[in-house]
């Protein structure tokens, strides 16, 4: 996965300097009231009200006066303290202290997060929802990318809507389809890809507006697997093609110009856990984000047996932090799959039982 993320260029977050100081005035951090601490606990007789986004030239609090305040309004001339409304016993337009308040208390000071010209953000941090916020706040733009646009196409022609006994329907497409949205990307199902070089290298010639393709089969070591053929004749860039990973062993990544493909298997269990692998981190790259955390910890119930060629990612019942085996018939078993809330990791030679990180089934 380190391979392919360094591959992929992330979009650029531009520097961000403060435009002016934050806070630009002094500005209540609660809603009480601002008084002159010099005054002590002495009773205050009250003069108006101050609201966030108020000006507060019109407003001058003298001796033994205080001002009614808001949350985020400015501090307005004469006062040096603000008060919280739960240490204050008001009556009519009087109002007394439980405690004596020091100069500065309460107040955000003008530039206490940062004076004007301070780089906030350095060039090239990942977006984030903060980032933007702090974009907003400055009054750059702020806008994240676009969704990424993924197409997903099936190949093989044994696909039909209605088929025959030696046919199927196409199950990955739609699986698949759903799986990229339900990761954030702007999903898009394509017509099937057919096992014809020609007509294969017709339509990887013609992706449109795409940033990644996902396709299901073909990637394997069949007469007809032509996608990575395809795909080195059309001058793409092959990251890796075959994984050390049960179900899912075929799997292939390349960079076609400025696209991803992502060459799943064609069994529907090894096409969802590459792509549930694999995508997010595509995604996250292409959006400029952080790599996502996909894995979680749990508990095996029982021990588990694997071989010693490669690990496994095993469908499993979820309750809890406890993961149940469930009997699955191999990478073509969808609908344990469909059963499955988890799959656990499991490694070469097996697992005792016990703690293991997952991926949740999504």
């Amino acid at each position: 996965m380190a391979r392919l993320g360094a591959a992929l260029a992330a979009p650029v977050q531009p520097a961000v300097v403060a435009d002016r100081d934050d806070p630009a005035v002094d500005r209540s951090a609660m809603d009480g009231v601002a008084l002159r601490s010099a005054d002590g606990t002495a009773t205050r007789r009250l003069v108006g009200t101050l609201f966030a986004g108020e000006d507060p030239a019109a407003y001058k609090v003298g001796p033994l006066e205080a001002l009614r305040i808001m949350t985020g309004a400015a501090i307005p001339e004469g006062a040096d303290a603000v008060v919280p409304v739960e240490h204050l016993q008001v009556a009519g337009d009087s109002v007394t202290l439980q405690h004596a308040p020091a100069p500065g208390d309460h107040i955000r000071r003008r530039g206490s997060q940062a004076r004007a010209g301070d780089l906030l953000l350095g060039e090239g941090l990942p977006w984030t929802a903060a980032s933007v916020g702090v974009r907003a706040q400055v009054g750059a733009p702020g806008a994240l990318p676009g969704r990424v646009k993924v197409g997903i196409a099936s190949t093989g022609d044994e696909l039909n809507g209605t088929p025959r006994a030696f046919q199927i329907r196409d199950s990955n497409g739609p699986m698949l389809t759903a799986l990229a949205h339900r990761l954030g990307a702007e999903a898009h199902r394509l017509r099937s890809l057919p096992d014809d070089e020609a007509a294969l290298r017709e339509r990887l010639s013609n992706l449109g507006d795409l940033q990644v393709l996902l396709t299901s089969g073909g990637v394997s070591m069949g007469q007809k697997d032509f996608l990575p053929s395809v795909l080195e004749g059309l001058g793409a860039r092959i990251l890796f093609h075959k994984i050390r990973l049960k179900p899912g062993k075929p799997m292939l990544a390349a960079l076609l110009g400025d696209k991803v493909v992502l060459g799943l298997p064609g069994n529907p269990l090894a096409a969802y856990l590459n792509a549930l692998l694999f995508l997010p981190l595509v995604l996250a790259r292409l959006e400029g984000a952080s790599a996502p955390s996909l894995w979680r910890q749990g508990v095996l119930s029982v021990p588990m047996k694997n071989g010693p060629d490669r690990p496994l990612l095993h469908p499993c019942a979820r309750e809890g932090d406890s993961l149940i085996p469930l009997a699955s018939k191999g990478s073509g078993d969808l609908i344990t799959l469909a059963q499955a809330r988890a799959c656990a990791w499991i490694p070469e030679g097996g697992h005792p039982g016990g703690e293991v990180r997952y991926l949740e089934v999504l």
